[in-house]
This record gives C-alpha cells, sequence and structure tokens, in this order.
C-alpha cells in the first residue's frame, strides 16, 4: 500500500498491531493453566470470524488491488472450512436423529419398543385413553416346532394384523417376545371396540412357508382413571385373562 501511495499512519490496521502485540506479551507475561475443562467457543465469535471473509470477499471484488494477494487465500480457505464445518455438523445431527429413532425401534418388527411405550406413558397425563397389553397364546409351541426364523415371520404378520386395526393417533409397541402394548386416546367403549378388534385379527390363521398357525391373544385393557401406574395395572389385566381363558380383561 505505501509502493502504491494507498499506505496513511495511524490507520485501523496499525492500532491491530499494537493490539496483537500488548496481547502476546500478556500471554507470555501470565503462568499457563492446567485445565482438562473443555473451553466451548461462543456462537458469536464463530458467526463475526465466518461473516469477515465474505465481507473482504466483497470489498476485494469491489475494490480489486485494495488487499494483497495473501490475504485472499486465507479469506477462501476460512469459507471452504466453514462450508465443511457446517457439512459435518449436518452430518452428525441426522447420525444422532437416527440412532435416537433407533434406540427406540423394535428391530424385528420396526414398531415402537418397550423405552419408546413408556415415554408416550409419561406424556399421557390425564389424557382420555387406554393403555392394552397383548399377550399371544400358542406362540411358544410354534416357535419351539419350526424355529425362531419362522416365530420372527409370525410376529411380523401379528404386528402388521394389529397396526391395520388402529386408529391414526395410536401408540403399537412390541414390548419383547410375544408381547405387545397399545396407547390409545378414547373413551372407555371406544377402546373396548379396538381391543375387540385387535382380538378379531387373529381369528383366522396365520400361513407362513405354506404353513397355517392358529394363534390367540390375551389383552389387558386398564382406562386411563388417574389412578396411575398404568404398565403394572395393565399387565396384571393380561395375565388375569391369560390364566383365566378370556380374550380380554379389563383392570378395574
Amino acid at each position: 500500500m505505501n509502493l502504491n501511495g494507498l499506505y496513511e499512519f495511524g490507520q485501523l490496521s496499525d492500532d491491530g498491531w499494537i493490539i496483537g502485540i500488548a496481547l502476546m506479551s500478556l500471554s507470555f507475561w501470565s503462568s499457563p493453566g492446567i485445565s482438562t475443562k473443555e473451553i466451548a467457543i461462543h456462537p458469536a465469535f464463530i458467526a463475526v470470524s465466518v461473516f469477515m471473509s465474505p465481507t473482504l470477499l466483497a470489498v476485494i471484488a469491489l475494490r480489486p488491488g485494495y488487499f494483497p494477494t495473501f490475504i485472499i487465500f486465507p479469506t477462501i480457505a476460512t469459507l471452504f472450512l466453514a462450508f465443511i464445518r457446517m457439512a459435518v455438523v449436518l452430518r452428525h445431527s441426522r447420525n444422532l436423529g437416527e440412532e435416537r429413532v433407533l434406540a427406540r425401534t423394535d428391530e424385528l418388527t420396526g414398531l415402537p419398543n418397550r423405552r419408546r411405550l413408556i415415554a408416550e406413558l409419561n406424556t399421557f397425563g390425564e389424557t382420555e385413553g387406554a393403555l392394552l397389553l397383548l399377550d399371544l397364546n400358542g406362540f411358544k409351541p410354534i416357535n419351539d416346532q419350526y424355529g425362531h426364523l419362522a416365530g420372527d415371520k409370525v410376529l411380523r404378520q401379528v404386528a402388521t394384523r394389529f397396526s391395520r386395526s388402529l386408529p391414526t393417533g395410536a401408540v403399537l409397541a412390541r414390548l419383547g417376545g410375544d408381547e405387545f402394548g397399545v396407547l390409545i386416546n378414547g373413551s372407555y367403549e371406544s377402546t373396548m371396540e379396538i381391543a375387540h378388534a385387535l382380538n378379531a385379527t387373529l381369528s383366522y390363521p396365520i400361513t407362513i412357508d405354506g404353513l397355517s398357525l392358529n394363534l390367540s391373544v390375551a389383552i389387558g385393557h386398564v382406562q386411563n382413571d388417574g389412578k396411575g401406574d398404568l404398565l403394572h395395572r395393565a399387565d396384571e389385566a393380561m395375565y388375569i385373562a391369560k390364566r383365566q381363558g378370556e380374550a380380554i380383561f379389563q383392570s378395574l
């Protein structure tokens, strides 16, 4: 700038050099501290540093030759690295979202798992609705006789039948083994109708690899009456239905 007659003593850049040298001197003067605590950079400083790069590029485009060439390359490199960092963060966020979904999804059927159902129960509050727990009758002999592969196919078909019988908004989860749970909104009459509809889905055989297999289901029904402990009460109702040979048992 001096050779081109553009430099004037006392510009802002001169003050920047003085401030920079003073800060470096202070850093050498102070004793180094050893800390394992991670220091986060405030987003405002990151925004300013990224904003300066396109600003410099705009000035360079409007006034060619105003800045020396060695400033242009770091400016472009800063923008390039910022875009790379942005892509990495977006990919990381997407992976975290996928991991969160997988952590609450049953691998075999693709339904929500027990963790997801419990999370939904915690937000159920005073909503009018019911929790249904379903346990398959006759699944264990099929699993023992025809193997786990056939048993997995049966569970997938059962999950499909249950899903088709539920209205929009209901949560169907596989809790483990041959046990399923349904969280549904609605009055006592409507939730009992859905329980009967779920029972009816297994009124005809399931066909697996040419085999015709018969199953039934025991359903524990508990209305969200404000007494709490829905999961435990529905579990007890389900086992009462199983012991008594009933299709549906309503918890008191």
